[in-house]
């Protein structure tokens, strides 16, 4: 999984995406689940059927070997869902297509943090089934398992396969959304105090986003050869449907981009303005090193057993010291070293 910094945010910002990580009263599906669309509704089933959709979290060896032998699914299929690095893409072996895209997920750690993150997830279609195989637990299964989501039908595996991909491209938007709040947010802390805590926070964003546009790119040209209908056969509805898809993909790989740029320049000109205050500090600090090195100075003198001096009273040293400190306040006053 390619993970990106936590960072903490406000409550308000976590109450808009509390929902996202509780699931109500239904929780997190079982490893191996199995749905099917009945009078319109997505059904849990007990045991897989023709036109089912299966879906597999995280599996097991036994489970893997359950849906290669009983179900049929192609092995390598599944252990390429599997991998961790896998990158998006299409493969079709006999009568089985595996699809790979990469999912965002979010996870909420301890102290209001959120982990930014990619997971592959595949997606595999077979003559009776369309099987689902990622290695976290996510939102975006869960609202079709659930039944939150509209026009689902597990019969139809174009038609599910593309309501998933559309689901995913909306959720790449929703995390951008959220992103570019908390970067706004961590601005405006920034604004108030420098601390090192708004700048990780920042930093994490960033990360984020390299890896959100990296997999958005990714998914856009799978949905490209999607869209070329070769792989996989599409229905006259299911080319309306597609187009959703691609605009929404394209419009978060462009909203990415703006927010790169956006939160790059940002950390740049936050980057100078520490800078611009270490110079400030630095030469305030040298301009009090030389008033505190002239009473030194003066008094090591006239501390010396040296001839001659222009007085030996207690006053004229101490007057002298004084004296020339305050010239050279003045002086440094005068070329802004005190601003």
């Amino acid at each position: 999984m390619r993970k990106a910094r936590g960072f903490p945010i406000c409550a308000q910002i976590g109450q808009a995406v509390y929902f996202w990580f509780t699931l109500g009263s239904g929780g997190w599906f079982t490893v191996l689940s199995y749905y099917k669309t009945v009078d319109n509704k997505v059904t849990a089933l007990s045991a897989p059927e023709e036109g089912c959709w299966i879906c597999a979290i995280a599996p097991s060896e036994p489970e893997i070997e359950n849906l290669t032998r009983r179900l049929g699914v192609d092995a390598g299929f599944v252990r390429a869902a599997l991998d961790e690095e896998e990158a998006s893409r299409i493969e079709r072996e006999e009568d089985q297509t595996l699809i790979i895209v990469d999912l965002p997920i979010a996870q909420k750690e301890e102290e209001k943090t959120i982990i930014y993150s990619t997971v592959p997830m595949g997606i595999i279609i077979t003559e009776k089934n369309i099987i689902t195989v990622c290695l976290s637990e996510n939102s975006v299964v869960s609202e079709l398992s659930r039944g939150l989501v509209k026009n689902v039908r597990t019969q139809m595996k174009t038609q599910f396969l593309l309501v998933l991909l559309l689901r995913i491209a909306t959720r790449f938007l929703q995390y951008l959304k959220q992103i570019d709040k908390i970067s706004d947010y961590s601005e405006k802390q920034l604004h108030k105090t420098m601390r090192n805590k708004e700048l990780i926070q920042l930093l994490g964003l960033e990360k984020s986003l390299v890896y959100f546009s990296t997999s958005l790119k990714s998914n856009e040209v799978t949905l490209e050869k999607i869209h070329r209908g070769r792989i996989i056969k599409l229905y006259e509805d299911d080319e309306e449907l597609l187009e959703d898809v691609l605009i929404e993909i394209r419009q978060a790989v462009e909203m990415c981009g703006i927010y790169t740029n956006i939160l790059s320049n940002t950390m740049d000109a936050f980057s100078s303005i520490i800078n611009n205050n270490l110079n400030i500090v630095m030469k305030i600090l040298t301009s009090l090193t030389v008033l505190m090195a002239i009473p030194t100075m003066i008094s090591g003198i006239w501390g010396m057993n040296v001839h001659n001096l222009p007085s030996v009273n207690f006053w004229f040293p101490i007057a002298l010291a004084a004296g020339l400190t305050l010239l050279a306040a003045l002086i440094l006053w005068i070329k802004g070293m005190f601003k």
